[in-house]
C-alpha cells in the first residue's frame, strides 16, 4: 500500500492566446490567460520532466474539439507509456505490464493541468510578483513567481512567453526557492493543424487486460466514519469514497483534502494482523507521502505539499466516535 499511493503527478503546463501591452498586465492577469486558455488552444510539443536526479522526455498532442479537449501523451523514454484524454475517458496503456487503466474523466483541463487558478482563494494563499527573464527558446520572457504565505504549500515558478503567455518552464518550489520539479519545454508549436490519428495510442493493446475504475469499482460513503481534526490552515475535506488501488485485492477509503489550489488524498485501510508499524515519511520529487497507523487502520496521505502537510492532516484522522486525539509522530522524509 504505501509504494502504491506515493505516485507523482505531472504538473504546472498551459497555454494561451496572444498578450497584447505584455508589459502592463499584473501578474493576476498573466495567470487569468495561461487559466481561461489551458483547454482551448491546439498544440503539441516536447517537454523533460525533472524531479531530483531523475528525468523524463513526454511529447504531448492536445487539440480543442465542438468546446472538447483530447490529449495524448507519451513516454520517450524508459517505459514508453501512452495517456489518452478522451471526451469521457483517461486511458493509462502501460506496455511493460501489458495493462491498459481506463478512469471516467472529470474534468476539461489539461493533462498537465495542476497549476494554480487566480481567485480569492490563491490570493488568500499566495503572493505573486513578475519580472523580466532572460530568453528561451528564442522569445522573450517574463518570470511569473507565486510565493505561499505559509509552509504548508509549495511555491511556483513560471518562464512566460512574452507574446503569448505561454509557459516555457515551469518549477514547483520549496521555501527557499529551490526546484523540486520541472517541466521544461525544448520543442513547442501552437494553433497547427492536427492530424486525427496523432490523437490516437500507438501501442497495440491486444492481449492486454482492461481494468476500469468507475461506478463498480468505486462509490461514495459518508464522510462521518472518520473525523477531521486541525488540519493546515485553508485545507478541509472535499471528497470521500471507497476506490480500487493496484496491488490491493479491497476497494480502499478514499478522502480528499484541499485549499482550492494544492490537494492531498488520503487512503484508508484495515492494519495488519502483525499489528502497528513505525510511520513512515518517503518523498518523490515533489510529492511527499506519510503512512501511519490510527485506530487499526493504516492511514498514508500523498500529495505534492511539504512533508508536514501530509503528516499532520494524516495524524488529524480518528475513526468517528473516537474521543482520543491522534498522536502526531514526527517523521522525516527519505528519498525512495
Amino acid at each position: 500500500m504505501r509504494s502504491a499511493v506515493a505516485a507523482v503527478a505531472l504538473a504546472l503546463t498551459a497555454v494561451a492566446a496572444p498578450v497584447a501591452h505584455a508589459a502592463e498586465d499584473s501578474p493576476g492577469e498573466w495567470l487569468s490567460r495561461m487559466t481561461n486558455a489551458l483547454a482551448s488552444l491546439d498544440y503539441e510539443g516536447l517537454f523533460t520532466h525533472s524531479t531530483g536526479t531523475q528525468s523524463e522526455t513526454m511529447r504531448i498532442v492536445h487539440c480543442v474539439r465542438d468546446g472538447r479537449s483530447t490529449e495524448r501523451l507519451v513516454s520517450l523514454d524508459g517505459s514508453g507509456r501512452e495517456i489518452v484524454r478522451t471526451s469521457e475517458e483517461v486511458h493509462l496503456y502501460l506496455p511493460d505490464r501489458q495493462v491498459v487503466l481506463v478512469e471516467p474523466r472529470n474534468d476539461d483541463g489539461s493533462l498537465l493541468r495542476a497549476l494554480p487558478k487566480p481567485g480569492p482563494k490563491l490570493d488568500a494563499l499566495y503572493t505573486m510578483s513578475l519580472r523580466k527573464g532572460n530568453r528561451m527558446l528564442g522569445r522573450e520572457v517574463r518570470i511569473l513567481d507565486i510565493q505561499p504565505r505559509d509552509r504548508y504549500r509549495y511555491g511556483y515558478r513560471l518562464w512566460l512567453d512574452e507574446q503569448t503567455a505561454m509557459p516555457l518552464r515551469s518549477e514547483i518550489v520549496d521555501s527557499q526557492g529551490h526546484a523540486l520539479e520541472a517541466i521544461h519545454f525544448t520543442q513547442l508549436e501552437v494553433g497547427q493543424a492536427i492530424a486525427a490519428s496523432e490523437l490516437e495510442p500507438q501501442i497495440d493493446a491486444a492481449g492486454y487486460r482492461w481494468v476500469r475504475h468507475g461506478k463498480r469499482a468505486e462509490q461514495r460513503v459518508a464522510a462521518a466514519s472518520w473525523q477531521v481534526r486541525n488540519v493546515p490552515p485553508g485545507f478541509k475535506l472535499v471528497a470521500s469514497r471507497l476506490q480500487m488501488v493496484p496491488g490491493q485485492p479491497m476497494p480502499v477509503q478514499h478522502l480528499i483534502f484541499s485549499d482550492g489550489v494544492a490537494s492531498v488524498s488520503v487512503f484508508i485501510e484495515p492494519g495488519p494482523a502483525k499489528g502497528p508499524a513505525p510511520p513512515e515519511s518517503t518523498r518523490v520529487g515533489s510529492a511527499n507521502a506519510f503512512t501511519t497507523q490510527v485506530g487499526g487502520h493504516v492511514v498514508t496521505a500523498v500529495g505534492e505539499v511539504p512533508a508536514d502537510t501530509v503528516r499532520d492532516i494524516a495524524t488529524s484522522l480518528q475513526p468517528a466516535g473516537s474521543t482520543s486525539p491522534a498522536a502526531a509522530p514526527k517523521a522525516e522524509p527519505r528519498a525512495p
